[in-house]
């Protein structure tokens, strides 16, 4: 009855057992590239998989103990306490079984550029860059700064960098899970350092998330004809050169146009790999954006929407204060959130997210 009764959780844990036999296979544990697929796959299965494991056993519990309560009280007694914890039991699984972002496990590809507003939209791109790898800190994920263009001022004009989480997380904790909603314009009203009237101005930097490709994805496969590689020497802050060696690479993927370019690795054959596994995530993510506007799957648009014009957040400096402008969350610890505390301001993103699918899943029910 309980297998009848939610179908798709019963799949999840054959699926899920299935997974964990592979796993014991030599030719398997032996194979890291398949060892890390099957494991990001049971880390995503494993939140519907315990929900189900323990509402089954509340269920099992609860019938067993009525069965014998008319014989003993105590289990009278206990069949009240269980038919009190199977509703908050089978929430909790009907909320896991809503259908999740599949990215969400995936580490990330962020970038930040400095918009309008000269020097001090650079200093205030450093700022945000500060913040996210301060926040990565405090998620323990590791940050690899892929390239960056700074100013001689200590701001940064554009970076590109790696967000990545240890192990295989479930979907809930990766990085994609909660820095998907950081892409967008992020506006700063405060006085610059370059401004000797104290006048607050106002200025703005992008911000561009997008999941990162694992190097034997086989979901994207880019043909070498379709590439044009460019070898240049890197260069550092205010556009001097750092080094005597044609390191740097410029990859461009003729047949969509796009650029990426790696310069921050020891080596060309480094820098060749870096940019290709970026490209490689921005086809995956245009790929998706794709299939969601075919779905017309709004939610999944709406995150990952490749127009990042819309504005989300505003930083003011003077009353220490940031607002999200899609939740309307509001708070006055700016100084704490640039120092890496913006758990909440995400968390604001998150619960509209899921109120969003909860709905979308009762539609169509």
């Amino acid at each position: 009855m309980a297998s009848e009764e939610f179908p798709a959780a019963k799949t999840a844990l054959e699926e899920y057992e299935n997974i964990e036999r592979q796993m014991g296979e030599q030719e398997v544990w032996s194979n890291p590239d398949k060892m890390r697929k099957l494991g990001r796959r049971q880390a995503q299965l494993g939140t519907i998989v315990n929900a189900y494991r323990t509402w089954l056993n509340i269920r099992n519990d609860l019938e067993a103990a009525q069965e014998m309560a008319g014989e003993d009280p105590d289990f009278a007694q206990e069949a009240k306490r269980l038919e009190s914890e199977l509703p908050q039991a089978e929430e909790k699984l009907r909320t896991a079984l809503i259908p999740r972002d599949p990215d969400d496990a995936r580490d990330v590809i962020m970038e930040i550029k400095a918009g309008a507003g000269g020097e001090e939209a650079a200093l205030f791109a450093g700022d945000l860059l500060r913040m996210y790898m301060r926040y990565a800190e405090k998620r323990g994920w590791s940050v690899t700064i892929q390239s960056e263009n700074s100013t001689e001022l200590g701001g940064v004009k554009d970076v590109q960098m790696a967000i990545r989480a240890k192990g295989n997380p479930s979907p809930e904790e990766g990085v994609w899970a909660s820095l998907k909603y950081e892409g967008g314009v992020h506006r700063v009203q405060r006085i610059p350092v370059t401004e000797s009237q104290g006048r607050i101005q106002t200025s703005a930097a992008g911000v561009i998330v997008f999941p990162e490709a694992d190097e034997d994805d086989d979901e994207i496969e880019i043909d070498p004809k379709d590439l044009k590689i460019d070898i240049f020497m890197s260069s550092g802050p205010g556009g001097q050169s750092v080094n005597t060696t044609y390191s740097a690479v410029r990859m461009t993927h003729i047949p969509t146009g796009i650029v990426v370019s790696m310069q921050d690795e020891k080596s060309q054959i480094q820098n060749r790999a870096s940019a290709l596994r970026v490209l490689k995530s921005r086809l995956l993510a245009m790929k998706h954006e794709q299939e969601a506007v075919e779905a017309a799957d709004m939610r999944h648009s709406q995150v990952r929407s490749l127009d990042r014009s819309e504005r989300i957040r505003t930083y003011n400096f003077p009353e220490n204060r940031i607002v999200d402008h899609r939740t309307n969350y509001k708070a006055y610890n700016l100084d704490a959130v640039l120092d890496g505390d913006l758990q909440a301001v995400i968390d604001s993103d998150i619960q509209a997210d899921e109120e969003q699918r909860l709905a979308s899943q009762q539609q169509q029910q």
